[in-house]
This record gives structure tokens, sequence and C-alpha cells, in this order.
């Protein structure tokens, strides 16, 4: 009997479910080693219990927040899908604003004043905080990005299938910029989050022209004082190099620390 898996969406933009959509070359193969039981990006199937559950999306709302505790109840393995099901992603830095002020910068000044007088509306919004999936519950294995990277999540399910554990090397963004011989972003005179993150993604904003912003998140053993001092001589204010490190992982070191 071929594994059962299932995923499920919260708080995103469904583009990692997307990526497993887009697997077009690998997918028909994929599909002849598990069995997809739910999947409402593509399907409507329903199962009770899962070998391997993928999550994608934060958690925003309590009643999100039990959802995925019976998910999690209800699989053998729970995989957390990008940067928000990892991290909480660019939503999460709302948990440093007040909520009323959230609420004034999406609604405008009106809208809050009407919800404020409204106790059917108020309530939502003034207790929700932006978590990721391991803030709940126990995640077994996480596919980080914004979205995630299609390799790592072929190689994850074809290693859980054969009874093996996936591995997922633990160096930097940099690393795989000297691999693929590109010039440094900091030479051009920019900053970049790449000595600092995890990498796995074949540094494939830089090799494109652009910067590493760090959505895979933050390295555990990254020398964080060396990289806060490397961004301030490069004329960044103490508060502009909290929100770099804010931008995808505000429920992860440095990005929840309250610096200014």
């Amino acid at each position: 009997m071929k594994p059962k898996v299932a995923f499920f969406d919260f708080a995103g933009c469904e583009g990692c479910q997307l990526t497993v959509l887009n697997c077009e070359d690998v997918f028909l193969d994929l599909l002849a080693l598990v069995d997809i039981v739910e999947f409402r990006e593509a399907m409507s199937n329903k199962a009770p219990r899962y070998d391997v559950a993928f999550i994608e999306g934060s958690i925003n709302r309590e009643e999100d927040a039990q959802k995925l505790r019976d998910i999690r109840a209800r699989s053998t393995y729970l995989v957390a899908m990008g940067a928000c099901a990892c991290m909480g992603n660019v939503q999460a830095r709302s948990n440093f604003v007040a909520p009323a002020e959230n609420f004034k910068r999406v609604y405008g000044e009106a809208a809050r004043n009407q919800v404020q007088t409204d106790p059917d509306y108020w309530p939502l919004w003034a207790h929700t905080r932006v978590r990721a999936a391991k803030e709940i519950v126990a995640v077994d294995f996480e596919l980080r990005g914004c979205p995630m990277v299609a390799e790592e999540f072929v190689r994850l399910v074809k290693a859980l299938v054969s009874g093996s554990l996936p591995y997922f090397p633990a160096n930097a963004v940099c690393v795989e910029c000297k691999m693929n011989e590109n010039e440094c972003v900091f030479d051009r005179g920019e900053v970049c989050m790449g000595q600092v993150t995890y990498g796995g993604c074949n540094a494939v904003c830089i090799t494109h022209g652009y910067r590493c912003d760090g959505c895979r998140g933050t390295l555990p053993h990254a020398n964080m004082v060396a990289h806060r001092e490397l961004l301030r001589k490069k004329g960044l204010s103490a508060a502009l190099i909290q929100n770099r490190y804010r931008l995808f992982c505000s429920t992860e070191p440095p990005g929840r620390e309250n610096r200014s």
C-alpha cells in the first residue's frame, strides 16, 4: 500500500503548493510512489489519517491552531512547507505592531473606528498573532524558502517513501554563491543576507542579479555579531538591520528580538 500524503494550507499565497504542481517532469513519478488523499489546490478528497502531512502557511487564528493540532494527531510525519509555515514570513512582522494599528494600516482610520464599536468584529483582530507551525506542534521536517525549493520537496518525498531520512546541508547561501562563481553582492555596493541564511536554493536570487533577503531563515551557527557589524559599516541603522532580519523570520532569532 502506498503512503498516504495530504496537503493543507493556512495563511499564505499557496505558492508552495503550486511548486508541487509545477514539478511536471517528476510529478507523475511521485504519484506512482504515494497516494495523495487531500490537496485542496488540486482535488476535493478527504482522509482520516496521513503518513505524511504537508503544511503551508502561517497560523494566524486559534481555530487554525486547533486544526493544525488535529492534523498533527492524525499524521505520522508533519512537514512545514515554505517560509510562512517555517518562520511566519512577512505577515509575522505584524506581531510587533499593536492590533489596532495593524487594522488602521490595512483598512484605514474610519474602518478602525467602526470596528472598535462592533464587538462582533474586534475580537478577531485583538487576539491575532502570527505563528510558525513549530510554535504550536512538533514539526518533523522543514522545507524552507519563499517558495520552497522543488528539488528539496522531491528529495524529501523519495527519502520518506524509501524508509530513510532526508539530508539537507546546513551551509550558508554564500557557499553556493562561491560554487556558482557569483560576484559578491557586497562587492557591488549592496547588502546581502546570504552569509547568515540557510543554503539549499543554489543561490538563485544572486545568480540572477538580485541579493539574498534571507527567505530560508537564519542559520543557528551564523556569526550574527560580524554580520550586524558589516551591515552597520554599509550604512544601515540598527533599526534597518533588525528589519532585514525580520523580513521573513519574525518568529525566529534574531528576527523576533526587540532591537532598535
